[in-house]
């Protein structure tokens, strides 16, 4: 039972954390599967039971490490998705379209700034916690906090800019009509 509850409050937040690392859903998936297999070959090692969400998110991460070291010499070959794409709605809000960039903006950014970015405001962990996860010191931590922000506003400036020209359109030049003499010949 206790597994159970374990997956039920943690779940969500660790595939999350995971597409935001991987940043494709079956290899997010995969990630927080063998994370939660970890936890049933060796959770019970852990004597605090209080750690258990640090001990997810770093297993986590150690496994995607694990993963982007195998990839660098086994290169994954992307195939073709079978089906199409949807195309993109239109009618979303302003507040969707940003959220929506930011998300964008985070996914570019590498992993170095990625990671606690992610860690701190979409999942809400403390800089003790993120320090732990990431096996980082805890001024490692607000540093790339503080560089991924920086990088995270140059990506969206120009969106943002972008934005603005598109909401209104050019003022149109204003050119002053001059009417052509009269000619006194009438013919």
């Amino acid at each position: 039972m206790e597994f159970e509850h374990l997956v039920q409050e943690h779940y969500q937040g660790l595939y999350r954390f995971a597409l935001s690392l991987a940043q494709r859903e079956a290899d997010a998936a995969d990630l927080t599967q063998q994370t939660f297999l970890r936890w049933a070959t060796r959770g019970f090692q852990l004597r605090d039971r209080s750690k258990a969400k640090t001990w997810l998110f770093t297993t986590l991460y150690r496994e995607f490490l694990t993963g982007s070291r195998r990839s660098v010499r086994f290169p994954h070959v992307e195939l073709a998705d079978a089906e199409p794409e949807l195309p993109a709605v239109q009618d979303r809000t302003m507040e969707e379209l940003d959220g929506q960039s930011a998300l964008d903006a985070l996914s570019q950014l590498d992993e170095t700034y990625r990671a606690p970015l992610t860690l701190f405001y979409l999942q809400q962990h403390s800089y003790q916690e993120i320090s732990e996860i990431l096996n980082v010191p805890i001024g490692t931590v607000m540093s790339r906090l503080s560089r991924g922000k920086s990088q995270l506003r140059q990506k969206l400036s120009p969106a943002r800019e972008d934005q603005d020209s598109s909401a209104s359109p050019p003022s149109p030049k204003v050119i002053p009509f001059v009417e052509p003499p009269r000619s006194s010949r009438h013919g």
